[in-house]
């Protein structure tokens, strides 16, 4: 399980998260081995991988700022990969 600080995509819905005090988000990170449930996107101009194999809650408090948004046509690939 990862223990530091690090940048994350949240996945959870926008109605929800606007009525819960959680949100579910998965890891990112430009380390790590590439495996069929770690997609690859560009973040920050860096090749990086989201973990949905560390998919968690987590409370808004632990959110820090936004870094930015992921594109519509990569995002569906990545709910299509949690779905599957």
């Amino acid at each position: 399980e990862i223990q530091k600080a690090r940048p994350a995509l949240v996945v959870s819905p926008d109605d929800m998260n606007t009525v819960l005090p959680r949100v579910i988000i998965a890891p990112i990170t430009s380390a790590g081995r590439p495996l069929g449930c770690r997609p690859e996107v560009i973040f920050q101009g860096k090749n990086a991988r989201i973990l949905l194999d560390q998919v968690r809650c987590v409370d808004k408090i632990r959110l820090g700022k936004k870094m930015g948004m992921i594109d519509e046509k990569v995002w569906h690939g990545v709910l299509l990969e949690m779905l599957a």
